[in-house]
C-alpha cells in the first residue's frame, strides 16, 4: 500500500482504447505549472488499442518535468467499467489531494495550481470543480453554459436536474479524505453513472461544492464517451431517490410543475409516502388545465387517485419543477419569476 500524503496531488487517469486523444491529455499533464510534488496515477482498463505504447511513450517527459508516473492494467482482456478503474487509479496514488482527469480531456497549465490553491482555504470536504470549454465548441451548449454559470447555492440546489452533476466530473479535484468519507465509486459497470452516485453521496454526507471560475479544462464531446452508455431511466432513477431523500422527505406537501408527460412520469415514480403529498399539477397549457385532474390509473389503489391540475398562479408552493431550462423562449422563467419564490425553499429544479 503506497504512503498516502508523499505528493501534494496525483492525478487520477482511467484509461480504456484511448488513444485517439491520450497523448494531448498527457502533454496537458506535463506542462502544469505547479511547482509542488506531482503525481500521475495511471489504470490502464483493458485497453485494446495502442493507449499504453502511448503512455510508455510519454512517460520520460513526464519524469524529465518531475512527475512521478504509477501505471497498473487489467490484463483480463475485459474491461471493467470507468468507477473500478478510477478507484485503482486512487489506490495506488500517494497524493493528499486527487485531481481526477478523462483521457480524451486536455488540462489548461494552471489546472492544478488553482484548484489546489482553492482547495487549502475550505474545508477539506469541498468537492471543487472548474468552468470547461467544450470541444467541438458548439456542441452542448445549453449544457456548458449551465455549467459554467450556476451560482454557488445554485451548485447545491440544482444537483438533482437531468443534467447531473453541477460540477462535471472531469473537473474534479478533492482531498483525500472526501474520496475515502464518500466510498470510492461504484464498480457496477458499464451503463452505471458512478459520478452521479459519487455526487450525491458526497452531498447527502453534507460535502460541501465550489467552482473555480477559470476555464480549467478543454471537455470533449463525442458519441464514444462513457455517458453514452448510461440509461436515462437509470439517471432518473438515481436523481429521484436523491432528491426525495434530501429534499421531499422535509416537504408535508408540493406541486408538480408541468401536467404533461414528464410531471405525470414524476408523480408515478415517487414513493407511495411522497406522491400522496402532491397537491396539484400546475402548467400554462390551456388543454390540460381544462381537463381539470389527473387521474392515475395504474395505481392499485381504489378509488385511483386523483389529481387537480391549476394554473401554475393558482398554484401552492414548493414545487418540483419538470420544465427544462432554456428551452421556452424564457417563458417559463419570466413565469417563476413572478412568483417571487426562493429557490431550495418555495422549488427545486428536477428536470
Amino acid at each position: 500500500m503506497p504512503l498516502e500524503g508523499t505528493y501534494d496531488v496525483s492525478i487520477v487517469l482511467p484509461v480504456c482504447n484511448a488513444a485517439l486523444w491520450l497523448e494531448e491529455c498527457l502533454r496537458s499533464v506535463c506542462d502544469q505549472d505547479f511547482q509542488g510534488s506531482l503525481e500521475l496515477s495511471i489504470y490502464d482498463d483493458a485497453s485494446q488499442d495502442d493507449s499504453r505504447a502511448i503512455i510508455e511513450r510519454c512517460s520520460p517527459a513526464l519524469a524529465e518535468r518531475g512527475i512521478r508516473v504509477v501505471i497498473s492494467e487489467n490484463k483480463s482482456g475485459m474491461p471493467s467499467g470507468v468507477g473500478f478503474a478510477k478507484n485503482r487509479a486512487v489506490e495506488q496514488s500517494q497524493g493528499s489531494h486527487l485531481c481526477f482527469l478523462d483521457a480524451d480531456d486536455v488540462m489548461a497549465t494552471m489546472r492544478v495550481r488553482l484548484q489546489l490553491a482553492a482547495a487549502s482555504v475550505r474545508s477539506r470536504h469541498t468537492l471543487l470543480g472548474c468552468q470547461v470549454r467544450r470541444l467541438p465548441e458548439a456542441s452542448t451548449q445549453r449544457y456548458v453554459q449551465w455549467a459554467n454559470s450556476t451560482t454557488p447555492e445554485q451548485l447545491h440546489l440544482q444537483a438533482y436536474t437531468s443534467h447531473g452533476p453541477t460540477l462535471l466530473m472531469p473537473t474534479w479535484f478533492c482531498a483525500r479524505e472526501l474520496y475515502d468519507a464518500v466510498g470510492g465509486f461504484s464498480e457496477a459497470g458499464k451503463g452505471t453513472p458512478e459520478d452521479l452516485i459519487f455526487f450525491l453521496r458526497h452531498l447527502e454526507l453534507g460535502g460541501q461544492l465550489h467552482r473555480v471560475d477559470h476555464v480549467l479544462l478543454m471537455y470533449r464531446y463525442h458519441q464514444g464517451g462513457a455517458t453514452f452508455s448510461v440509461l436515462e431511466d437509470t439517471i432518473w432513477d438515481v436523481r429521484l431517490r436523491a432528491l426525495e431523500t434530501a429534499v421531499l422527505s422535509k416537504w408535508k406537501e408540493f406541486t408538480i410543475w408541468n401536467a404533461g408527460k414528464q410531471g405525470r412520469k414524476l408523480y408515478r415514480s415517487l414513493s407511495v409516502e411522497n406522491r400522496n403529498k402532491v397537491m396539484s399539477f400546475c402548467d400554462v397549457d390551456k388543454k390540460k388545465i381544462a381537463k381539470g385532474v389527473y387521474t392515475h390509473e395504474e395505481s392499485t389503489c381504489l378509488p385511483r387517485p386523483r389529481v387537480p391540475i391549476v394554473h401554475f398562479t393558482e398554484a401552492k408552493p414548493p414545487f418540483v419543477i419538470c420544465v427544462k431550462m432554456d428551452l421556452t423562449g424564457g417563458i417559463f422563467e419570466k413565469n417563476l419569476a413572478s412568483l417571487n419564490l426562493m429557490e431550495g425553499r418555495d422549488y427545486i429544479h428536477f428536470n
